[in-house]
């Protein structure tokens, strides 16, 4: 986690303006602080308070989707191994 690029703990404080960066999974996501609430308040409540400015992936970057026929059953060991290369990339 990032605040104006600079590395940040839970207990930084922010303002509004400042840009924050944090890691999601295989993004980063990027949003600026609009305002600052001194209290915890619902999800509906908290978006008013960023603008989200992370980037759209380019749409190669979306992955395809492994799809099995209904009523195969489960994955044989041989499968999965295929599965987990698919996934992973190094097959």
């Amino acid at each position: 986690m990032r605040v104006n690029g600079r590395p940040a703990k839970a207990a930084t404080s922010v303002t509004p303006g400042d840009e924050v960066r944090a890691r999601v999974g295989t993004t980063t996501r990027v949003v600026e602080v609009v305002r600052v609430i001194q209290k915890r308040v619902g999800a509906p409540d908290a978006v008013t308070c960023y603008i989200d400015r992370t980037p759209k992936p380019p749409p190669e970057a979306l992955a395809p989707v492994a799809v099995r026929d209904r009523g195969t059953g489960r994955p044989t060991k041989r499968d999965r191994r295929v599965l987990d290369k698919f996934r992973t990339g190094r097959g």
